[in-house]
């Protein structure tokens, strides 16, 4: 049973919204997923980030950010709450990047933090 929230547990600036609807507008986009934002275990820091298109599980929460359906694991809300998302698109620094206040230590990279 998946729970549909009113507020977004992350934010998405408008540089990463933009990204995410250039890559949903790509061919071949499966319409049936969902943004998917959450953790796994693993990095030099202990967890690494998660962004990309999943369907959705029985232990997801629903929510929208600008027109953008996205879900996550209820029990990584504890880890991303407040987490910001930026897509950078320059030549020395290219892809998704997260801002997370609930982080005590981020690897060099920036993909992976502990808490």
């Amino acid at each position: 049973m998946e729970t549909l929230t009113n507020t977004s547990p992350v934010t998405l600036t408008e540089g990463a919204v933009a990204e995410i609807r250039r890559l949903m507008n790509e061919e071949g986009f499966d319409t049936t997923q969902f943004l998917r934002i959450g953790v796994k275990g693993g990095g030099c820091s202990g967890m690494t980030y998660v962004l990309g298109f999943d369907h959705i599980q029985p232990e997801d929460e629903k929510f929208e950010i600008a027109g953008v359906a996205c879900i996550m694991n209820k029990s990584h809300k504890l880890y991303l709450f407040g987490m910001e998302v930026d897509w950078q698109g320059g030549l020395n620094s290219r892809g998704f990047t997260f801002s997370n206040p609930n982080a005590s230590k981020t690897c060099g990279c920036g993909t992976s933090f502990s808490v």
